[in-house]
């Protein structure tokens, strides 16, 4: 269980190790950004907490990865993060109409390696939210996640 303040640290960390060698540094002022995450989150307690390596393609324009956090209460907040960018997606487990699991291998031609990820596509009305999982721990967290949230939708 994790406070704003604590997914907040998460995030952070994250953001910080989104850069490669040859990157410039993702320019957020996390001072506003924790501001911003605490006002979103409020006193709600996180359970869980997913942290996309990167975005998928042309899922955000201006964000450069994003964060999904399951509270306790089953209310999912799709937080995306970039320089000088914030922008979050609340919605219910309730709200889902449809879950999409595809476990599977991306080819990437330039590098000529097959990559094995994970995704977990959330569904309301138009809107979807991805969760990506290229390693072990993020294939871990989206597993946490699908069986979270399909057991406050669907419980038996």
């Amino acid at each position: 269980m994790a406070t704003a303040t604590e997914v907040f640290e998460q995030v952070k960390a994250a953001a910080l190790a989104a850069t490669g060698p040859d990157e410039r540094a993702l320019q957020i002022d996390y001072e506003a950004l924790e501001k911003k995450m605490s006002a979103a989150l409020g006193a709600r307690t996180v359970t869980l907490l997913h942290i996309n390596q990167y975005l998928p393609e042309g899922y955000e324009d201006q964000g450069h990865f994003n964060a999904i956090a399951v509270t306790e209460g089953n209310v999912v907040y799709d937080m995306v993060i970039g320089d000088q960018y914030f922008r979050y997606d609340v919605f219910s487990a309730a709200d889902l109409t449809k879950f999409q699991s595809i476990d599977g291998i991306y080819k990437d031609e330039e590098k000529r390696e097959e990559i094995s990820f994970l995704s977990l596509r959330l569904q309301h009305g138009d809107e979807a939210h991805i969760l990506l999982g290229l390693n072990d721990d993020q294939r871990a967290s989206i597993l946490a996640v699908a069986d979270k949230l399909s057991l406050a939708r669907h419980p038996e």
